[in-house]
C-alpha cells in the first residue's frame, strides 16, 4: 500500500509534474483529478518544498467502496484507532471529501456520529463544520488539525475504492503571504512571480536526485583549511533575476543562488530581499553571487549546477491585443529568449537541466506558443516530458489573465 498522499493544488498538472521531477513516475500513482499517491513515507517527503501539493497525507486505508453510506459506516472504526494513544484533552476533528458528490448536509452527521464514538472512548470532541466539501489551508491551520490533538480525514474516491488518510502536514499560507508581500522590495512591473511557483520551478530544474533531502551533499566532497572533508550545495542560477523570488526559494532549499540581469536596479532589489531573508528566517549565513548582466550575452564566470528562471515575459496585457500588438510582443519575446538559449548553451556543458517560465498569450480559451519550443532541438536542447502530466498543461495562468507562464524543461545535448 502507498504510504503518502498529495492533494494537489489549483492545477494539478503542475504538482505532479513536480512530484515527478523529484521522486521519479514509478513511485507516483495518480487519483482522481486532484490527489497522488506516493510510495514514500509522509516523514520521508520534503513537503515544505513543494509549491503543488496542498495537503501532505498519511494513507491509513483503502476501503473497497466508493458509496458513502458504507464508508460513514467505517470512519468511526478509524478514528476510535487512531485516537488511542492522544493524550486527555479535546480532539478536533474536520472531514475532508475529494471526488464525491456528497451534499454538505451528508458530511455533518457523519462528523456527529463519530463525535459519539470518540465521547464513549473517554475523550471530548469538537468536529470542524463543512462549507465544502473539503477543509481548506486556513481551516486546517487554525484548528490545529495537525496538531497533537488534531485529525482531519481526507477521503478520497479513487474509482470503485476509497482511501481513507489523515493530514499530517498543511501548506504553510502564511510563509508564503510573507514571502510574497512582506519582501522589502517588489515591482509589478517586471512581474510578480508567485513563491509557490518559484518552489516549483526550482523543483522540476532539479530533478529527480538524492538532493531532495540533502541539498548540501550533493556536489563532490571537497577538503576545507583543516583537511577536512566537506560538502557544498548546489549552485542555481537565475538569469533573469528580477526581485529574486526564484533565488530565495533556492536558499530556503539549501542551494547557493547565483542571479545576473540587466537591469541593476534589480539586482539591489535582489540583494535587499536575500539578506531580508536571512534575517526573517534565521537562516545561516547564505551563499549568494548577484551580478549585472544581460542573459542574451553575458558571459557566466561562476560555476553553476542548473538554471531555474522566469524569462522575460513582454507587454503585460489587462484586455485582449489586437492582432498585430500581440504578433510583435510575441516575436519580441521569442528574439530575447532565443537569443538568451543560444548564448548558455554556448557555455554550458551536456546534460545541464533548465527550467523556464516562458509566456503563452491566452486568447480567446487558446494559448499562443513562443514559436521557439518548436525547433529547440534544433538548438542544442531536449525538452522533457513527463508520464503524469502533459507538457500542454504546464501552464500558470488564472482566469481572465492573459499572459501565462509555460513551464519548459529542458537538458543541453
Amino acid at each position: 500500500m502507498f504510504a503518502s498522499l498529495c492533494i494537489l493544488g489549483r492545477q494539478p498538472s503542475l504538482g505532479l509534474a513536480e512530484l515527478e521531477s523529484l521522486f521519479g513516475a514509478d513511485f507516483i500513482q495518480l487519483v482522481g483529478d486532484i490527489a497522488a499517491l506516493l510510495d514514500i513515507a509522509p516523514g520521508d517527503v520534503p513537503f515544505s518544498r513543494l509549491g503543488g501539493t496542498v495537503k501532505l497525507c498519511k494513507v491509513l486505508t483503502v476501503l473497497d467502496s466508493s458509496d458513502w453510506h458504507k464508508i460513514c459506516s467505517s470512519l468511526e472504526e478509524i478514528v476510535l484507532h487512531q485516537i488511542e494513544d492522544l493524550p486527555k484533552g479535546k480532539i478536533k476533528l474536520g472531514l475532508s471529501l475529494y471526488g464525491f458528490d456528497v451534499p454538505i448536509n451528508q458530511i455533518s452527521p457523519a462528523g456527529l456520529t463519530i463525535k459519539k464514538a470518540i465521547k464513549k472512548a473517554g475523550h471530548s470532541a469538537r468536529i470542524i463544520p463543512n462549507t465544502t466539501s473539503a477543509l481548506n489551508s486556513a481551516q486546517v491551520i487554525h484548528n490545529q488539525l495537525t496538531g497533537r490533538l488534531g485529525i482531519e480525514l481526507v477521503i478520497v474516491r479513487d474509482s470503485g475504492t476509497t482511501i481513507v488518510a489523515q493530514t499530517v502536514a498543511e501548506q504553510d499560507i502564511a510563509s508564503y503571504t510573507l514571502r510574497d508581500r512582506g519582501r522589502p522590495k517588489r515591482d509589478a512591473r517586471v512581474g510578480m512571480l508567485p513563491p509557490k511557483l518559484a518552489q516549483i520551478i526550482t523543483n522540476l530544474a532539479i530533478g529527480e536526485s538524492s538532493v531532495i533531502r540533502h541539498p548540501s551533499s550533493a556536489k563532490p566532497l571537497e577538503t576545507d583549511d583543516r583537511g577536512q572533508e566537506t560538502t557544498k550545495p548546489l549552485v542555481l542560477l537565475d538569469p533573469f533575476c528580477g526581485t529574486g523570488v526564484l533565488l530565495q526559494e533556492a536558499l530556503l532549499m539549501g542551494y547557493s543562488a547565483y542571479g545576473t540581469d540587466i537591469d541593476p536596479r534589480m539586482i539591489e532589489y535582489t540583494k535587499t530581499n536575500l539578506d531580508w531573508l536571512q534575517k526573517t528566517y534565521n537562516l545561516k549565513p547564505i551563499t549568494y553571487n548577484l551580478l549585472q548582466g544581460d542573459a542574451t550575452s553575458y558571459r557566466w564566470t561562476e560555476l553553476f549546477d542548473i538554471v531555474a528562471t522566469e524569462t522575460y515575459l513582454g507587454r503585460p496585457f489587462t484586455t485582449k491585443p489586437d492582432d498585430k500588438t500581440l504578433s510583435a510582443t510575441v516575436n519580441d519575446c521569442n528574439v530575447i529568449i532565443k537569443k538568451f538559449l543560444g548564448n548558455i548553451a554556448s557555455q554550458a556543458k551536456s546534460g545541464l537541466r533548465l527550467c523556464l517560465a516562458v509566456p503563452a498569450w491566452r486568447v480567446d480559451d487558446n494559448f499562443i506558443h513562443l514559436p521557439l519550443l518548436d525547433s529547440l532541438t534544433d538548438m542544442g536542447y531536449t525538452r522533457l516530458s513527463f508520464v503524469h502530466a502533459d507538457n500542454k498543461d504546464l501552464i500558470y495562468y488564472r482566469e481572465g489573465q492573459i499572459v501565462a507562464r509555460e513551464l519548459v524543461i529542458i537538458t543541453r545535448i
